[in-house]
């Protein structure tokens, strides 16, 4: 069943039965396009790190607040705030809470605030809270019960403008004034 290998490594060794023999395609030998000499670090590049949407299943139900970046897709119920870069509602979703994020897009149901700087509420959704907004688009047939809110932004202080100015009168450069 085992077999001991050889220590002389001029001995060929004996493949066990089962196992393949080695051929040309199994040797370790590296493929032309990859060097194994080490690389000056302005040459190495790498991929942007991809990240996928994280789903809330429609058995699901969470308790709790939930921050993060990225995406989430909820089909099951959140009972919290929601803080997440992008935040899509499906058709059984439901969150009870909150929702502050970059983009929103709401096919279920929502129980609360909407802070983005884009919503998008479908024909079938049913907001119940303020949406706080920089864009707004709603489709017939969404449900909506609440204020919209133009989202402003903090503009920069404008510096005042200076007037100019007057030559300080010093003593010594005014005439005395003879009482």
């Amino acid at each position: 069943m085992f077999s001991k290998s050889s220590s002389n490594p001029t001995t060929p060794q004996t493949p066990s039965p089962g196992t393949p023999a080695p051929g040309p395609q199994t040797a370790a030998t590296p493929s032309p396009s990859l060097s194994l000499s080490p690389q000056p670090e302005t040459t190495r590049v790498t991929a942007p790190r991809q990240r996928g949407a994280s789903l809330i299943a429609p058995d699901m139900t969470l308790e709790g607040n939930i921050t993060g970046g990225g995406e989430i897709q909820i089909d099951g119920v959140i009972k919290g705030d929601v803080r997440v870069e992008h935040v899509t509602v499906g058709d059984g979703g439901a969150v009870e809470g909150g929702i502050y994020a970059e983009a929103v897009e709401v096919r279920g149901k929502v129980s609360g605030s909407i802070t983005a700087k884009q919503v998008r509420l479908y024909g079938a959704c049913h907001v119940d809270g303020d949406i706080t907004h920089e864009q707004l688009a709603m489709e017939t047939g969404a449900f909506f019960q609440g204020r919209s809110l133009r989202l402003q932004r903090q503009a920069a202080p404008r510096p005042e403008p200076t007037a100019p100015r007057e030559p300080s009168l010093n003593a010594k450069t005014a005439p005395a004034a003879q009482a």
